[in-house]
């Protein structure tokens, strides 16, 4: 069984499900699993982890996120972007504002503010997904949501597009945004077109297509492009378990100090990677003050 990520470029046409079926076939396995849904036509990073890096996939959704977007003024629509049914339409021209009123109104939106989920996406309300719903023709009341956008970089003016590098955090909707700005603006907006550029540390620059890696598995190459488990946790300190108290860390069991080839004690709270004397990645603890003894938080045993 292959354990880890592997960083997939996600194409347009494609769910992330679709993403994940594919790669069930490819790589042979059953254990697979997204880390956070993907419009089928945004493209983009979308990090899938395999085996024991399942257990990662909440872990990575609650990373920040960056994405480079095509927002068009002047259009808005029933799914916040160009795919839906249009609903209003507006001529916007270089004359409809000037260029520092329309930066001031975009780079208003970075801080937090209270985003109010699309009808058109995967939250569940009273057990529906939203998209059901809004097929069925329903619209329900959501409830706003605060998120987080940590940066905004115009990137082109060029009416009625603008084109945004946006850096977030979970649960933020670009779609949503685009609507937001355009309803700020006076002339309504939807997103065009949309890329997901970063996700935690996974980047687009070194993420790979499904036929990329299908090639990779005839060539018998594939586990080269899977990423370890414990990178992800590269910035926590390690530690080793002494081989008399191996069981400890195979049963996910608290582990005393004096169990550590180190003997070292990290601040309380801090979390460490614990891997044990073949330097093979077990999980990763925190040290417990009161209990004196290093405590499970996410064990990756690759049984």
């Amino acid at each position: 069984m292959i354990n880890g990520i592997i960083n997939i470029y996600k194409e347009a046409g494609f769910t992330s499900h679709d993403v994940v079926a594919k790669m069930r076939g490819i790589c042979g396995q059953k254990k697979i699993g997204h880390t956070g849904t993907l419009d089928p036509q945004a493209t983009g990073v979308l990090p899938v982890c395999l085996g024991s890096g399942t257990k990662l996939c909440d872990m990575l959704t609650d990373k920040d996120k960056e994405y480079v977007a095509e927002l068009l003024l002047g259009v808005t629509t029933d799914t916040q972007d160009t795919t839906g049914a249009v609903l209003t339409e507006k001529t916007v021209t270089a004359e409809s504002f000037t260029e520092e009123a329309l930066r001031e109104v975009i780079l208003g939106f970075v801080g937090e503010y209270d985003q109010v989920p699309p009808m058109y996406s995967a939250l569940k309300v009273n057990g529906r997904k939203l998209y059901d719903l809004a097929r069925e023709g329903k619209v329900v009341e959501r409830k706003a949501r605060r998120v987080t956008i940590h940066e905004i970089e115009i990137l082109s003016i060029a009416l009625p597009m603008v084109k945004l590098r946006v850096d977030c955090s979970k649960g933020t909707y670009i779609r949503t945004l685009c609507a937001d700005i355009g309803e700020r603006l006076g002339c309504g907006g939807t997103m065009q077109s949309l890329v997901r550029t970063k996700v935690g540390g996974f980047l687009l620059r070194d993420a790979i297509r499904l036929s990329e890696l299908q090639a990779r598995k005839d060539a018998g190459e594939l586990e080269q492009v899977v990423i370890p488990v414990d990178s992800v946790f590269s910035d926590c300190p390690a530690l080793h378990i002494r081989g008399d108290n191996a069981a400890l860390l195979e049963n996910g069991n608290a582990i005393p100090i004096a169990s550590t080839v180190e003997r070292e004690q990290y601040v309380p709270g801090r979390w460490v990677r614990f891997y044990r004397q073949d330097e093979s990645f077990a999980g990763i603890y925190a040290y417990d003050e009161e209990k004196g003894k290093y405590i499970p938080v996410k064990m990756f045993l690759d049984r």
